[in-house]
């Protein structure tokens, strides 16, 4: 879950991730959570904390809401702290409406319409 502005016992400030998340449209807000925070706990505390200049996007579900970070679509368990963010600065993510995400390691429509085809290539 989010931290507080206040550090509890034990831990330290640094420890706080920060995020400035970007919607389509331009808007942005800032965030903190922890770095145990995965993509689906921010999408859901985004959602139940829609920031007051938002309003004209928001969505009718936490489940639609998915991040991206550096152009890549971050899957609902992956965690701030696996993404190795730099302490003590502001990482930026994209936060955009989207029903389904691709598959991890994807590499677009191109490889899912491949059926009969191998994935070996020869060398000349």
């Amino acid at each position: 879950m989010p931290v507080s502005s206040q550090p509890s016992e034990g831990h330290l400030m640094s420890e706080e991730v920060h995020l400035r998340l970007i919607l389509v449209s331009g808007k942005t807000q800032d965030f903190t959570f922890s770095p145990n925070d995965s993509a689906t706990d921010i999408a859901k505390h985004v959602f139940e904390n829609w920031p007051a200049g938002w309003e004209e996007e928001r969505v009718s579900s936490p489940s639609i809401l998915r991040l991206i970070f550096q152009g890549r679509f971050l899957h609902g368990n992956v965690t701030l702290g696996a993404l190795k963010l730099p302490p003590g600065r502001t990482t930026v993510m994209h936060l955009v409406a989207r029903e389904t995400l691709p598959e991890p390691n994807s590499h677009g429509q191109r490889n899912r319409e491949k059926t009969t085809e191998s994935n070996c290539c020869l060398l000349l």
